[in-house]
């Protein structure tokens, strides 16, 4: 019998709440719209330091990141059997864009729908990450630190319901890398670009 390891058992939860999500996808709705990544909102200023502990620190990719190889190949097959592409696009926090970075928006690219997954992911160096966190936090993101990193999550005010546990757009800075999702539990699934 094969034991599960807790982050493939958490892949595998978000997997199956990404198939419920996609059965939904033909339901009928106003999309709603979600507050710029670079939303100028006021909030008290907030240490904006970096993490430099992380535990298992990504040493920079030799391969380039693409939509297909920061996610894990079964949600890529996940996506593509229901019909989703993705939308490719530069990196970036707030307004400041990221060399070496991809962003993806995965979901029907044929019709206008809030219904898509947003991943992203990033090198960074300390100083950045660090100036990164601090314009986030000055416009109103919150910021929580643990074992994995600093994460920078838009303010629950802005959220309309949206997000699991009252978090919705949020970036995971590491040692040496930035994650971006549309949720905190969906970060789980982004990595380091991966060999085909």
């Amino acid at each position: 019998m094969t034991r599960r390891t807790p982050h493939a058992a958490a892949i595998a939860a978000l997997a199956v709440v990404t198939a419920l999500a996609l059965a939904g996808c033909s339901a009928s709705g106003a999309p709603e719209t979600a507050p710029s990544v670079a939303a100028t909102a006021s909030g008290p200023a907030v240490d904006g330091s970096a993490p430099t502990d992380s535990p298992e620190p990504e040493d920079e990719p030799s391969i380039a990141p693409t939509c297909e190889n920061i996610i894990p190949k079964s949600l890529v097959d996940n996506f593509t059997s229901v019909g989703w592409t993705s939308q490719e696009d530069q990196f970036r926090v707030g307004a400041t864009p990221l060399d070496g970075g991809i962003q993806c928006k995965w979901g029907d690219q044929s019709i206008a729908s809030d219904r898509v997954q947003i991943f992203g992911w990033a090198p960074i160096d300390d100083s950045t990450a660090a100036q990164a966190v601090s314009d986030l936090t000055a416009a109103g993101w919150k910021v929580e630190k643990d074992s994995d990193g600093t994460y920078v999550t838009e303010n629950p005010d802005w959220l309309n319901g949206r997000g699991v546990d009252g978090y919705g757009l949020t970036y995971l800075f590491g040692d040496g890398f930035v994650k971006f999702a549309d949720t905190r539990q969906s970060l789980l699934l982004v990595d380091s670009p991966r060999a085909s």
